[in-house]
């Protein structure tokens, strides 16, 4: 199983083990990973589930979707990597990706 890292604002890392196939958010809202609020369940209708993935990882996450990109635009704090965590499927091509949670969620 992939092993996703997450680490908080303000430092906090968190290893888990996600399934493959599951979203990166769903493996933090399984593992009540705090950060990560998730509104919409992971349909890709809000920005509460917003990360920065790891420079290293972005391309191998395959970059945002249209759609996504829209839903970005209500992030705060939207950088370069940001991503929406709803949409990053897990696989054994991602063990070991790193993602940052920003300071708030809006």
């Amino acid at each position: 199983m992939p092993t996703i890292i997450y680490i908080e604002h303000n430092g906090t890392k968190h290893e888990i083990d996600v399934r493959s196939g599951n979203s990166v958010m769903e493996g933090a809202i399984k593992h009540n990973i705090p950060g990560i609020d998730a509104d919409c369940g992971g349909a890709c209708a809000c920005a509460t589930c917003h990360v920065y993935v790891d420079p290293e990882w972005f391309e191998k996450t395959g970059g945002p979707s249209v759609m996504e990109e829209s839903m970005l635009d209500f992030a705060q704090d939207v950088e370069p990597t940001s991503r929406l965590s709803c949409q990053i499927r897990v696989s054994d091509d991602l063990d070991g990706l790193i993602v940052r949670l920003p300071e708030n969620q809006h």
